[in-house]
């Protein structure tokens, strides 16, 4: 997909700009507008020190029963841990937003990101709400992405087109992440949309099910914010029926595409790598191996050194609290068998770092006791990753 061909569905538009949040003027504010309203669903943070904006949204989606008019999210302060006086200032922007909107305040979501502790400079903010407004447009989803970054050095955004007997039905997403990424919730700010004809409760379960194949499937750092939000819009724009079945698969592509996006832009990132699990007893066991292994700081390491160290790789499996039996496990890397059988394989040494040396590298476990897959996706743990975060607020 060309950045170009990124569009929001019909019924959508959208703008970006400064509100002096940022400190090097990079746009910080962000605002979607569905002007003949969408249906909505969210699934938020489980972090007990949620944002106010997420508080704030949260009950908005329950009192409007899964309807929305406007998002607006800012980037370079979380207003998180703010107390009431953070809280004050959220639902002021809100109301800012609903009354040049034309919407009720319910109908309003938001959410913030950046750093935690701060409040949002209410002020400017709120100067910046009616020019915001007036530059939405419908079109390109980049200045929204860009003014949602944080520590993203790109922007993030997905587009799938859905057949139908008319006009396509369109799905396209946008994120931001770079750190502090991990299950469970959904471990960023990320936004899905689509022109179909929803009801609030299939577009619950279709969010929520792109979710769990894709933003539940990646860590960075084994971190969850205090303001981690998927948001999906549907404006009914498109007067032809989807299959459910095809929309529902646009809606995974689009959600794990964002998710690799960001994977592959994590803070210091150098190589990304993807644990697939074959052949478990049980559902929860693929994952428990998968998230495991792929979570593990030792084979993080390894895979940020190009360290063919495979023995790290079955030490994380045997630790997961998943039923294994390692006379039947198998163990790849890439094209390469490490271990087989309940024993090492005679793969040199060199082979096996060349595997692990790639870009993206691809390791499989085969447990022989069952018929459930899962992956997960990390990144290797770099001394760049560190640096950046011991000096984030500084």
């Amino acid at each position: 997909m060309n950045q170009e061909e990124c569009i929001w569905p019909a019924g959508f538009r959208a703008a970006g700009l400064s509100a002096g949040i940022k400190s090097n003027g990079a746009p910080d504010f962000a605002m979607l507008r569905m002007d003949h309203g969408a249906v909505a669903a969210a699934m938020f943070t489980t972090n007990l020190f949620a944002a106010a904006p997420v508080q704030i949204s949260r009950q908005h989606l329950h009192n409007s029963r899964g309807h929305a008019s406007v998002l607006v999210v800012n980037s370079g302060c979380a207003n998180a841990t703010t107390g009431p006086h953070g809280y004050a200032d959220a639902q002021t922007i809100g109301d800012c937003v609903a009354q040049e909107c034309g919407c009720a305040h319910e109908a309003v979501l938001m959410n913030s990101t950046g750093i935690i502790g701060k409040r949002l400079p209410l002020a400017n903010m709120l100067k910046c709400v009616a020019p915001l407004s007036q530059r939405c447009v419908e079109g390109s989803v980049e200045p929204f992405a860009r003014a949602i970054m944080t520590t993203d050095t790109r922007v993030k955004m997905s587009t799938r087109l859905v057949a139908t007997h008319s006009a396509p039905i369109r799905v396209t997403g946008v994120t931001k992440g770079a750190g502090m990424i991990h299950p469970n919730m959904a471990t960023m700010i990320a936004v899905i949309t689509t022109d179909a004809a929803l009801e609030p409760h299939e577009l619950d379960a279709m969010m929520r099910v792109a979710v769990e194949q894709s933003f539940h499937r990646i860590s960075i750092d084994g971190d969850t914010s205090t303001n981690d939000c998927v948001f999906a819009f549907a404006s009914a724009q498109r007067a032809a029926a989807a299959d459910h079945k095809e929309l529902q698969r646009a809606f995974c592509e689009v959600a794990r595409d964002l998710a690799h996006m960001i994977v592959c832009d994590g803070e210091g990132f150098t190589r990304a790598f993807e644990v697939r699990v074959r052949g478990a007893a049980s559902a929860a066991d693929a994952l428990a191996v998968s998230k495991t292994v792929a979570t593990s700081m030792l084979v993080r390491c390894a895979i940020t050194g190009g360290d063919p160290n495979w023995g790290r790789l079955l030490a994380a499996a045997g630790r997961s609290g998943a039923k294994l039996d390692p006379s039947l496990l198998t163990l790849r890397v890439g094209d390469i068998s490490l271990y087989h059988n309940g024993q090492p394989t005679e793969t040199s040494k060199e082979i096996a770092a060349a595997e692990f040396s790639k870009p993206n590298v691809m390791i499989e476990f085969h447990l022989g006791l069952g018929l459930h897959d899962d992956f997960f996706i990390s990144s290797g743990m770099t001394q760049e990753y560190v640096k950046l975060n011991s000096e984030y607020s500084t």
